[in-house]
């Protein structure tokens, strides 16, 4: 039976010794026997089946449960999708005693502890949602010790009166989501979370896990030192999303563009990032206006209109999410079958984190990247508004990467893991555009030597560096005012790059980076300098080959993706329809009922009886009771006039 636990690929091991107290480093494959002997294992198999119907744990998932039971720290890094949630709530149902989750988000909160009721599981939350009676009663039953897990935000766990409360609670373990919020080098910092490590004082022997999906070295060292976390366990799975399939094509008419690859996708959820407010109110009303259900979501609606229409996404009432970056962290939509940025991200890791909002049920998943050279303008006219020189250096550095990443004719999948400290390790991902349709090159001997010849005679003649633009308005022969009161119109360079045009030139130069011929300057301004490469090159008159640019996407290449699950479509779409109308009546998320991973399941497999639902994924022991009958008399009913199927 397939198991959509299955589908993460093998976590990686952490080179040992980069963090404070030298703590320990597991991995998935070398993980060591001996914790195994000392942490009270035994219910965790069981209670990841009868509680959340999966037969086998996700990578990693069962150490961080054993490390937690044995009263260890943990710090966890999982990949979006990866299973983090679980590595808290098992330990949760394992142990006596309350369970503290803090939380940025309140809709994340309820999310959360609507699936967990779900499951059968004692958990709510307390946030500003809630009516005066309403909290009083949440707040009795914790007095009275009714519930496994409580959901806070940061700032609630700091009020006045708290901490006798969390005592008086008899908590036995602290998890903190979206642990990155702690740095001031993550991409989502918030001041809040340096409070939490008051937490430590308080509560001096519960155990505190703390969890993200991602974070670089510098981040995860912030993350252990700033929640002060004693000689922690630190568990780093896998970048690797391999259910996902990257793409990047020349935005050229883009609302055409999505609507053309919407089209083969009307029946599936989708999220398009913008980078501005009016961008994803004019997608959202674009795609509106021609029968899409599409709305928008960004800071500038109310906070009402926001609720209602991510509301209306997670209950699939609406398929398309038009938003900015606003919308997304800690979003547990399962469902969500593609990502497009129509816009040009800040920085790799905030277009990991959105990307791997698609297919986080382990199914397959479509993420399509537009890319423009006048969104790098754009962004860089935002970047020459930043008044904090070092802020300022940081923010070009990541928006080079992020055009590296666009521009670059290697495997998409193996750019990002490197990100991260990485290497993934085939030559050819099979899912990515670059690994599918790999790109012309050509010979870029001529066109470099011009390149890096114009920055060293630049520096010859007025002993400094300068930037990008001003190489090419020098290779192409503008008559600048910069350029003639520097004299680089008398240059031997100047002009002799006419044949190119400007955004060519600068694709070139861009090339030349990536190549490491050229670097940019250590400097306030984003000067370029030739390498010891790029001065090897000149010397010996070497060749190289470069990649012709990014072209309009050619007829794709139809592949088996990983993570499909075959399976009866037309089953599948009545299954759906019927886990909606469930849905619906429960006032809940579809995917609260089940995922679309169980609905493929069984529209592949065909149970006809409860019995016959043992091993589908998904179905733990109280769904199967509220929801089993029901899916199994739909699927003989529909067995009375269609056949079986049949999947290799």
């Amino acid at each position: 039976m397939l198991d959509s636990n299955s589908f993460l690929g093998n976590a990686k091991l952490a080179a040992p010794g980069r963090f404070p107290r030298a703590p320990a480093v597991f991995s998935w494959a070398n993980r060591p026997r001996a914790l195994h002997r000392q942490a009270p294992v035994a219910t965790l198999p069981q209670l990841l089946k009868s509680t959340f119907g999966y037969s086998t744990f996700r990578p990693l998932q069962r150490e961080i449960c054993e490390a937690s039971l044995a009263g260890r720290d943990v710090f966890a890094l999982l990949p979006t999708g990866g299973g983090k949630s679980l590595c808290f709530q098992l330990p949760a149902l394992a142990r006596p005693g309350l369970t503290v989750v803090v939380s940025p988000l309140i809709a994340l909160m309820k999310d959360q502890v609507d699936a967990l009721q779900a499951s059968g599981v004692a958990a709510t939350f307390l946030n500003s949602t809630l009516g005066e009676k309403e909290a009083r009663s949440r707040l009795a039953g914790l007095h009275r010790g009714e519930f496994k897990l409580l959901y806070a935000a940061p700032e609630r766990l700091m009020l006045d009166g708290w901490v006798e409360n969390l005592k008086a609670w008899n908590v036995t373990a602290i998890a903190i989501d979206e642990a990155h919020c702690v740095s001031e080098w993550g991409h989502d910092f918030r001041p809040e979370y340096r409070q939490l490590s008051k937490l430590r004082a308080a509560l001096p022997g519960v155990p505190v896990m703390a969890l993200t999906a991602t974070a670089t070295e510098r981040v995860r060292t912030d993350i252990i030192t700033h929640l002060r976390l004693k000689e922690p366990e630190i568990f780093v799975a896998s970048f690797n999303r391999p259910n996902l399939t990257y793409r990047v094509i020349p935005k050229d008419q883009p609302q055409k563009q999505i609507i053309d690859f919407i089209r083969k996708r009307e029946h599936e959820s989708g999220i398009i990032y913008c980078a501005s407010r009016a961008a994803a109110e004019r997608v959202a009303d674009f795609l509106a206006g021609r029968g899409f259900s599409a709305r928008a979501y960004h800071a500038g609606l109310t906070p009402t209109e926001r609720a209602n229409n991510q509301e209306n996404f997670l209950r699939d009432d609406t398929r398309i999410i038009c938003a900015t970056i606003a919308f997304g962290m800690g979003i547990n939509k399962p469902n969500v079958r593609w990502v497009i940025h129509h816009d040009l991200p800040k920085n790799i890791e905030g277009y990991y984190q959105e990307t791997g909002r698609a297919g986080r049920d382990g199914l397959p998943g479509d993420c399509l990247l537009l890319f423009s050279t006048g969104d790098i303008a754009k962004q860089t006219h935002f970047l020459d508004e930043i008044t904090n020189a070092q802020e300022q250096q940081i923010a070009r550095a990541q928006l080079r990467q992020i055009v590296h990443y666009a521009e670059s004719a290697g495997c998409r999948r193996a750019e990002l893991l490197e990100y991260f400290a990485e290497k993934f390790p085939l030559d050819n991902c099979g899912a990515c555009d670059n690994c599918l349709e790999p790109r012309e090159t050509y010979d870029g001997t001529l066109v470099a030597q011009k390149f890096l010849s114009c920055i060293y005679r630049i520096m010859q003649n007025s002993r400094f560096s300068v930037g990008m633009n001003h190489i090419i308005e020098v290779l192409t022969g503008a008559e600048t005012e910069k350029i003639q009161r520097w004299g680089h119109d008398r240059l031997t360079t100047y002009g002799i790059g006419r044949e190119l045009s400007r955004p060519a030139w600068a694709a070139v130069g861009r090339e030349l980076m990536r190549l490491g011929f050229v670097a940019v300057a250590a400097s306030e301004f984003a000067t370029l300098e030739l390498t010891e490469a790029g001065r090897e090159f000149l010397r010996t008159r070497a060749s190289v080959t470069l990649t012709k640019p990014l072209d309009l996407p050619k007829a794709k290449r139809v592949v088996r993706r990983e993570g499909d699950i075959a399976c009866d479509e037309i089953l599948f779409e009545r299954l759906r329809t019927l886990r909606k109308q469930l849905a619906d009546e429960r006032h809940v998320p579809a995917y609260i009922v089940f995922g679309d991973n169980t609905l493929r399941a069984m529209a592949r497999y065909y149970p006809e009886t409860l019995n016959a639902m043992e091993g589908i994924p998904g179905l733990g022991e109280k769904k199967r009771a509220e929801f089993g009958e029901i899916f199994a008399t739909a699927i003989a009913d529909y067995l009375r006039t269609n056949s079986r199927q049949s999947f290799d």
